[in-house]
């Protein structure tokens, strides 16, 4: 636990009166510039100039370090000032959130969901359905993205004001049926679009088809209707095998040909 304690107001003033000190500090860097860095030699010997310009290189060495110096504050009193934005605008939004947490601690005991505010967003890989809209305002949650083989959540419907969360994406396969894409949430009865339906899920290797896409949300009064979601890809089908083919059939030897013509005894053979 921090013991550290401070207000915004400190922090401001702090920050003001170490601007004043850096402005102070330049404008005697300055004052002090042309009669450190141009010393004129006491004589015109050499000893003398050799003594003015060590004098003038020191000075020269001291306006540089200054300047980094001046840079290394600036930095210091900006970075102050962006932690004092900072902690006011946290402090205003934890203060608006246990306002709303006030607000809507009985209607989310009674009914489930907020009065203001927006619905929680389903878990990814679960197919958890997006969480209501606020009943006065706020926009539904998104469905959750399905599990493999496995339908993806249906977006959360709004309220009074509000917009319809998206379905989620249903689940791709890689051995069976792929998962419908979840509907999109209804929106705001008096204003707001509905939501998008979910993608279908890819399906797996073989004649398993794609998941259908999810049904787009109804719009409010004003507002339009949620796309419907595009169906997923259906599997790819194994590569066919070639049948049995019969072996070629065997030769055949022709018959002897009986000849006519008489033989030496005369008799036909």
């Amino acid at each position: 636990m921090s013991f550290l304690i401070t207000t915004p107001e400190l922090l401001t003033a702090a920050g003001e009166e170490l601007a004043a000190i850096g402005s102070a500090i330049d404008a005697a860097n300055a004052g002090a510039t042309a009669a450190t860095t141009r010393i004129a030699a006491a004589g015109t010997d050499e000893v003398s100039r050799a003594v003015a310009a060590v004098f003038a290189a020191h000075a020269q060495s001291c306006q540089a370090v200054s300047v980094r110096a001046a840079a290394f504050h600036y930095r210091f009193v900006a970075s102050l000032f962006a932690g004092t934005e900072s902690y006011v605008a946290t402090e205003a939004a934890s203060a608006m959130q246990n306002l709303l947490n006030v607000v809507n601690a009985p209607t989310q005991a009674l009914l489930g969901r907020p009065l203001v505010g927006d619905g929680v967003n389903g878990a990814s890989g679960t197919g958890q359905d997006g969480g209501p809209g606020g009943i006065l305002i706020g926009n539904g949650g998104s469905g959750g993205s399905g599990a493999p083989g496995k339908p993806g959540g249906n977006g959360g419907s709004a309220g009074l004001i509000g917009h319809g969360g998206n379905g989620g994406v249903g689940g791709n396969s890689s051995n069976g049926g792929a998962g419908a894409g979840g509907n999109g949430g209804n929106g705001g009865l008096l204003y707001g679009n509905g939501g998008s339906g979910g993608a279908g899920g890819a399906g797996g290797i073989g004649t398993f088809a794609g998941g259908p896409g999810g049904i787009g949300g109804n719009a409010g009064l004003f507002g339009d209707g949620g796309a419907g979601g595009p169906g997923g890809i259906g599997g790819t089908g194994a590569a066919g095998v070639d049948p049995p083919r019969d072996p070629p059939p065997k030769p055949q030897t022709a018959p002897p040909i009986l000849s006519t013509a008489p033989d030496s005894t005369g008799a036909p053979a």
